[in-house]
């Protein structure tokens, strides 16, 4: 009985480690950066199952794997959206061609990320930040409504978190 009880100690204050982790983290990198939103720092990590006692190289590699699963994601909304009559299709082709630079950069920066080379990593990761942004603005200057606003908000805040985390890690 002893044993079931230290065992299941055990395992929740593992478990709450991981998620004082991530709080801290999200807390130590939105002091750091006023654009990053902490509350969506902390869910967005949190729910992984991998944050889960990760440490802060295990935390970076998940914002990192979020970053580009969003961009992958966007990718496919924009492949979708194409089809779509009442969309402006000269925007979202440019949208199309930003976030193909930003997964081919993404790929560089996980690359150098998993190799410790934290300063290509963090170069790669600040090439893509431009792509929501111009995305957006090229729905604002065919004054269309862009359909990608969400998923660019989304997609600028997991790469300020992937990011803020690299720098911690870059001491």
């Amino acid at each position: 009985m002893r044993y079931l009880f230290l065992v299941t100690f055990l395992v929740l204050c593992h478990s709450t480690m991981g998620d004082d982790l991530v709080q801290q983290t999200c807390k130590k990198a939105s002091d750091a950066d006023k654009n990053l939103n902490y509350n969506f720092c902390v869910s967005a990590l949190e729910a992984s199952p991998k944050s889960k006692g990760a440490d802060l190289a295990g935390l970076a590699g998940i914002a990192l794997d979020l970053t580009t699963a969003k961009a992958t994601s966007i990718k496919s909304t924009i492949s979708k959206l194409l089809n779509d009559p009442k969309v402006d299709k000269p925007a979202l082709q440019d949208c199309e061609e930003l976030y193909s630079d930003a997964t081919d950069d993404l790929q560089v920066a996980t690359n150098a990320f998993k190799s410790s080379d934290y300063g290509t990593a963090l170069t790669h990761l600040s090439a893509t930040l431009n792509a929501p942004d111009t995305c957006e603005t090229g729905f604002q200057e065919r004054k269309a409504v862009s359909p990608l606003s969400k998923d660019d908000g989304d997609f600028t805040q997991l790469n300020i978190i992937s990011l803020a985390f690299i720098n911690q890690l870059r001491g």
